[in-house]
């Protein structure tokens, strides 16, 4: 099978500090440092994702297509998900489910976060915010190395770190770095994330990835992107991502979803 969706290094819980959207992991806010005030979810408590991944063949890994689908429910600063991917290509689907939080201590903002699947998979992280305008912060990430299908495409058993300046509420911009610092400490991903508000409810976010680390033992640096473009009941995302989760193979996305 592929290693692209069975790696042990990586996990699906993406720090709870990046908080995902997109891609059936998606919570308030799509990016670090827009925690500090969350979306009004009061009246769509609940976002339904489906998320189509295509990834090319290499040599003698398979590719092809991976279907994604992720029930999340919004509760205050709390949030819980369901989620199912299946890949007919590589033979391999997984049941799994989630939970995220977003807690002051003091000039703190605690990001803790819980993640659970078949095959006996455990993960969890613990970040911490703080600033208001100016914002830093920083996570650690740590799974039991049980296989998982890895949607979140940054390593996990890792630190992050990460700073920004917010405009407003929904305007901000951040650089966030995801580093490896357990089995494959040379792997990262560096992240510059641009998050707009438009009128009526618009709001689209332009993440630009520039990764590096070692694939198949050769060093190799590449460059990706994913945009996002959301409204107030549905969202879409569009992403391209070269050697993805560290492997040989290149993955296109397309993720779209509803609030209700």
């Amino acid at each position: 099978m592929s290693r692209l969706w069975l790696r042990l290094r990586t996990s699906a819980f993406g720090l709870a500090l990046v908080l995902l959207a997109g891609t059936g992991h998606a919570a308030t806010a799509d990016i670090p440092g827009a925690t500090i005030v969350p979306a009004d979810t009061s009246e769509t408590p609940f976002k339904l994702s489906t998320g189509l991944y295509s990834v090319d063949r290499h040599g003698d890994q398979a590719g092809g297509p991976g279907l994604d689908v992720n029930l999340r429910y919004t509760q205050g600063d709390d949030h819980v998900w369901v989620g199912y991917f299946r890949s007919p290509a590589l033979a391999f689907s997984q049941p799994r489910a989630g939970w995220d939080g977003s807690y002051r201590a003091g000039a703190l903002r605690l990001l803790p976060s819980l993640q659970v699947a078949s095959g006996g998979f455990v993960g969890g992280s613990i970040a911490a915010e703080a600033g208001t305008t100016w914002f830093a912060g920083g996570g650690l990430g740590r799974t039991n190395l049980r296989n998982y299908a890895n949607l979140n495409f940054d390593p996990n058993d890792a630190i992050t770190l990460y700073g920004g300046y917010r405009w407003d509420d929904a305007d901000s911009v951040v650089m966030q770095l995801v580093r490896d610092n357990r089995l494959n400490p040379d792997q990262q991903n560096l992240h510059l994330i641009w998050r707009n508000q438009l009128e009526d409810g618009e709001r689209f976010t332009i993440d630009l990835l520039a990764k590096q680390g070692t694939v198949d033992d050769r060093f190799i640096r590449r460059a990706g992107i994913s945009l996002n473009y959301e409204r107030t009941r549905w969202f879409a995302r569009l992403a391209f991502d070269p050697k993805v989760n560290f492997t040989a193979q290149n993955m296109l996305r397309l993720s779209t979803g509803t609030r209700f």
